[in-house]
């Protein structure tokens, strides 16, 4: 009989990281899920502008364990969805206000990233712009026919505007600026999203504005795009400011 031979302190190793890894990976799986469901709670309004945040209450909704929804909230902290008061263990964890101010610097920023988007587009070759700018007013006409619906869907509008814009960065935009975008753009969503119901007047002048970037893009004006790009967010802030200042800001004491 062939006697078994001892295994080195490298085989042992290299067993116990085989072993752990499906388990690092599930847990970072996990706490990937968590993060975009609280998320997508965030900016449905689900979880309101000023709630308090309690870990137990969330693990207990989400069906997990504390340890996801702890590194989940970790991450929607950092990137300004959540916000913590207080200090050390005292700190009271609570979704951040919606403010006339966050909002345009918000707006400014998504702003500038659609411009490069734009701007790198309008430098494509010719055939390849006018399909994408064949798209995008079609996205406009539809949006146009939904804001002309009685009553018109909120939902059907939001989505119908946020497909626009990310159709424009996807189509104008390396990978850096799009993971840049995906991060920041969901946050100037959430307002879209729960003051869309006192935007529905204004759509038309947001479709112009689409209009003006897509004529640049089609004439293949960058800078111009890029510009145009800016203003409709710079306008849309100026929108949403007035919609805030009459309805209030939520979230805030």
């Amino acid at each position: 009989m062939k006697e078994s031979r001892p295994q080195s302190s490298s085989e042992r190793g290299t067993q116990r990281v085989s072993v752990l890894q499906p388990r690092a990976t599930a847990a970072r799986d996990r706490t990937t899920r968590i993060y975009g469901e609280l998320r997508e709670l965030i900016v449905r309004g689900r979880l309101a502008p000023g709630t308090r945040i309690i870990e137990t209450e969330l693990a207990n909704r989400l069906q997990v364990s504390r340890t996801p929804v702890r590194a989940a909230l970790q991450r929607l902290t950092q990137e300004g969805y959540v916000m913590g008061t207080g200090s050390g263990k005292q700190i009271r964890l609570s979704v951040s206000p919606l403010t006339e101010e966050d909002a345009r610097e918000l707006f400014e920023i998504v702003g500038e990233l659609e411009g490069i988007a734009a701007r790198n587009l309008a430098s494509r070759p010719a055939s390849e712009r006018e399909d994408i700018v064949e798209e995008l007013r079609d996205m406009d006409a539809r949006l146009l026919e939904a804001a002309g619906e009685v009553p018109p869907d909120p939902d059907r509008l939001f989505d119908l505007f946020t497909r626009f814009h990310n159709r424009l960065v996807e189509a104008g935009s390396g990978p850096r600026l799009g993971v840049l975008h995906r991060s920041v753009k969901p946050q100037a969503d959430r307002y879209r999203r729960l003051y869309s119901s006192t935007q529905v007047a204004r759509i038309r002048a947001s479709v112009e504005e689409h209009g003006a970037i897509l004529d640049a893009v089609a004439e293949g004006q960058g800078d111009r795009a890029a510009d145009a790009v800016r203003a409709n967010w710079r306008n849309a802030a100026d929108r949403l400011g007035e919609a805030i200042r009459r309805s209030g800001e939520l979230g805030s004491w």
